[in-house]
């Protein structure tokens, strides 16, 4: 069975589960998961594409405007799904949804007028990847991890906040990978904020440069920090902190294991490493996919843990972080984002050894 073949089973599944004749997928991340790949944006940060996919019981629709249909049809191949288009002229307002479903029971990825919310459904079954999708995700994590390491080699003090994100920005995408998260703290806005937007603050010292980069739709998410001069000792135990919490959160993520246990451990080792209340301060991550977190893991989570799944995990001390993306294996899990020759901290948990990332010092 193809990837689209069982895209498609996986829909009707849903249909009949929720008992609903009909779903309509407007969201930028369900249309790639859909499509294999396919890309329905103009604005990159935009969460509904210029084209929406309609399944009803009698056709598979692509509904988009004149400007779309020309590039879906040639370059994305969509015609060749066996989808049928229905193009409207951009100029002139037309309800094809409500045409097409008029008397159906409709479900919809988003909240949509008169449709049943499958939101928290269609997450999950994005986040329960194909193999094909893991081998995808696999090239994508070679491609961020070498993004990073490229453009933390070239942060200099002195640059900008701005500056710096620049130079992620284009290492990622000269590589074909967009940059859809691009954060960057430098000094005491580390210490200050989880979710930095850049600024024009100098680099003095220290920086961290976080990552989320798409491309096929799916993506990768990973941090690094660099430090110019001998790390402060506070700061050296911080950072071994956070990856024995983000090791233990990578050795618990095994195949049927809940997240909220998961979760759980995370936080037994944050109060272990002398931190017990960090984790109140930011999320902790959970499973990757089509959006940087199709959800997000909390102590309460009861979803479970599957082979072929991608995770993003983000354990934070105020000042530093650890993060990579990793694939669920039979046999253990794959770091995905690991930087070659990057600086490690070992860490063990329950008798194995992981190596995380350590702040990269220029002395």
């Amino acid at each position: 069975m193809t990837e689209f073949s069982q895209k498609q089973d996986r829909i009707q599944a849903l249909l009949a589960e929720r008992k609903l004749d009909a779903l309509l997928l407007r969201r930028v991340s369900s249309f790639a998961w859909a499509m294999c790949g396919a890309a329905s944006y103009v604005n990159t940060a935009t969460t509904n594409g210029e084209a929406a996919l309609l399944i009803t019981p009698s056709g598979r629709y692509l509904i988009t405007n004149n400007i779309e249909a020309p590039r879906l049809e040639q370059e994305e191949k969509l015609a060749a799904q066996g989808w049928e288009f229905r193009v409207t002229p951009w100029h002139e307002p037309q309800d094809t949804v409500a045409e097409l479903t008029q008397g159906l029971r409709l479900g919809a990825d988003r909240p949509y007028p008169g449709a049943t919310d499958l939101s928290g459904e269609l997450a999950r079954r994005r986040a329960n990847l194909t193999p094909e999708e893991g081998e995808r995700f696999r090239e994508l994590g070679r491609l961020c991890a070498e993004a990073m390491d490229s453009a933390v080699r070239a942060v200099r003090p002195g640059q900008t906040e701005y500056q710096i994100a620049a130079l992620l920005a284009h290492q990622a995408e000269s590589r074909g990978v967009q940059a859809i998260v691009n954060l960057i703290a430098t000094d005491e806005r580390i210490f200050a904020f989880r979710h930095p937007l850049p600024t024009d603050k100098k680099l003095d010292r220290y920086a961290m440069l976080v990552l989320c980069g798409r491309r096929w739709g799916l993506v990768c998410s990973l941090t690094r920090f660099v430090h110019f001069g001998r790390l402060p000792d506070n700061l050296r135990r911080k950072a071994q902190a956070v990856a024995q919490v983000d090791a233990t959160f990578i050795a618990a993520t095994r195949p049927g294991r809940s997240l909220g246990e998961i979760f759980r451990r995370g936080m037994g080792a944050y109060a272990e490493a002398g931190f017990p209340d960090e984790w109140r301060l930011h999320h902790q991550g959970g499973p990757a996919g089509y959006e940087p977190r199709e959800y997000v893991a909390t102590p309460g989570s009861t979803d479970v843990v599957s082979v072929g799944q991608v995770y993003a995990w983000n354990p934070s001390i105020s000042g530093t972080k650890s993060e990579d993306t990793i694939l669920v294996g039979e046999a253990g899990n794959e770091v995905l984002t690991a930087i070659e020759h990057w600086p490690t901290l070992l860490v063990t948990v329950n008798g194995q050894t992981f190596a995380r990332p350590a702040i990269l010092e220029m002395l």
